[in-house]
Formats: structure tokens, C-alpha cells, sequence
């Protein structure tokens, strides 16, 4: 089974709780994968099997105890600048994307299919990713990553909301609302990220857009000063970075992370119903 995990916009920190997911789970002896059908990043690395797939797909195979491979990313867009895109696919590069060359979605959404077909053959599990926001209006009918995932494979999702930024509550709630109506259905529960503080005082907030939506919150995790690697312009190059190497340092921030969420509750027995565990 498979959990896909929405962010509410770009930078929401779903790259590094999908991490920190892959984590748990391969500590809890499940064989656990990631999967993000499209990334927009121009930090990349070379996989074993000769291709190229984004940072943050790599950072979460090595979170879940695993190789990176080319099927974890099978769409890599890498901005060139002057309106052109490198178009990445299953690792290799296939074409410059042009105002006048444009992708064609129907046969890259069919790889990304066959690359999603072929992880959850071999994982038990597998943890996807979205890219951005799954609701922006101009962008929803090419979508790949986000609600593209969820109409090809009916994948259940969860929201996660950075209350860093302020108006997590309206982001939460107005992209429930502007999914499509027979996509909400999928959507089965959200996180709220970075909170600074108590997290019991966000109860009544909490409840209401349980009610607004119909989706269960899974918990509130605290904002953390734990350094990651970077996969854009949006991560942060900053916070606590300790080991005697550098991924021995970022699996120790995740399960420090993973310490934080259990010590405040965070109901990671809910993503296992979901994923059907």
C-alpha cells in the first residue's frame, strides 16, 4: 500500500516528514520505499544504476534503509533559465522543455505509472511525495505529482501545513476545498508542521476543520532546528548537523524528529490503517 503526502504550498516540509516516515517505518521492520512522480529541483544525484533523480528522494531511500534508484523519481525538471526545462525521465535526459516543445504529460504520466507499478511490486510500502502545491488552478490539469498520482493509482493522501508561515488552518481548509470533489475522498488526514510551543492550545482549531473536512489530524510536530539536505531554494541551510558523517547526521536529526512526534502524541497509527498495515 501506499500513503501519498500533499503539502499545503512549496517549502511545507513534506520532503523531510516523508523522510522521517521512511524512517519509522523501516524501524518498525516494514520494507518501505519512496516515490515522487515529479520533482522540480536542480540538486540531483547519480544513482547506482546509472540514472539521476532529485536530493530528496535520495535522502529518504537512505532514511528507509534502501538504494536510491532511478523509479523513486522517474520525472526530474531542472529549470535551465530563458523559459527552458531539462526533462529528466527514468533517469536519463530526454528533451529541453520550450514554450514551443512542450512535454507531452500523456506518455510521461504512462512511465510514471509503469515506475509506481514496478516500486510497489518490490516494497511493501511505499511513501510518495508530492511537488508543491496539488492545487494550483493553472497547473491541475498536467498535474503529475499531486492529483495526477491520485486519479492513476487512487493513492490515499495526507496534508501537511507549515503554521511557521501563519494561515495554515485557511491553507489546510482552501486546498480540501479546491481539490477535485471525487479526489476528496483520498484525502484522509493532514499534519500540522513547525509549531512553536504548546501544541494543545490548537485543539479547538484542530476540531473545526476535522468537521469542516472530514479529515483526522494526525498530529502536530514541533518546529525543529535540524539540518537537512537542501533540495531547493526553499530549504533552509541551517540547524543542528552532528555525526561522524554527513548521513549518519541527517538519520540522527530524523530520529530525533521521530523522538519529538511520539513524545507529543503524533498518531503514527493512523498512517498504518491507512496504509492498510
Amino acid at each position: 500500500m501506499s500513503i501519498l503526502f500533499l503539502g499545503t504550498s512549496s517549502g511545507a516540509g513534506k520532503t523531510t516528514v516523508c523522510a522521517m516516515m521512511c524512517r519509522y517505518f523501516s524501524n518498525e521492520g516494514i520494507d518501505v520505499a519512496p516515490f515522487k512522480g515529479s520533482n522540480l529541483s536542480l540538486n540531483s544525484i547519480a544513482t547506482k544504476d546509472g540514472g539521476e533523480i532529485g536530493i530528496g528522494q535520495a535522502f529518504q531511500a537512505r532514511a528507509a534503509g534502501i538504494e536510491p534508484e532511478t523509479d523513486m523519481n522517474p520525472v526530474l525538471l531542472k529549470p535551465s533559465g530563458k523559459g527552458v526545462m531539462q526533462l529528466v525521465l527514468n533517469g536519463k535526459p530526454a528533451m529541453d522543455i520550450t514554450k514551443d516543445h512542450p512535454m507531452d504529460r500523456t506518455k510521461v504520466m504512462e512511465d510514471v505509472k509503469a515506475a509506481y507499478a514496478r516500486m510497489s511490486e518490490r516494497h511493501q510500502m511505499l511513501l510518495c511525495e508530492g511537488s508543491g502545491s496539488p492545487v494550483e488552478l493553472n497547473l491541475m490539469a498536467t498535474d503529475i505529482a499531486n492529483v495526477g498520482l491520485m486519479r492513476a493509482t487512487g493513492v490515499p493522501a495526507v496534508l501537511v501545513g507549515d503554521i511557521e508561515r501563519g494561515g495554515v488552518f485557511a491553507a489546510i481548509y482552501g486546498t480540501w476545498r479546491l481539490i477535485p470533489d471525487e479526489l476528496k475522498p483520498q484525502l484522509k488526514g493532514f499534519i500540522i508542521n513547525r509549531f512553536r510551543g504548546d501544541g494543545s492550545i490548537l485543539a479547538p482549531a484542530l476540531k473545526r476543520i476535522e468537521d469542516l473536512t472530514g479529515m483526522k489530524c494526525l498530529g502536530v510536530l514541533r518546529y525543529e532546528y535540524l539540518r537537512f539536505p537542501e533540495e531547493d531554494s526553499l530549504s533552509s541551510s541551517e540547524g543542528k548537523l552532528e555525526g561522524d558523517d554527513i548521513h549518519s547526521a541527517f538519520l540522527a536529526n530524523l530520529d530525533e524528529m521521530i523522538s519529538h512526534a511520539k513524545d507529543d502524541g503524533f498518531d503514527f497509527g493512523m498512517l498504518k490503517k491507512m496504509a492498510g498495515l
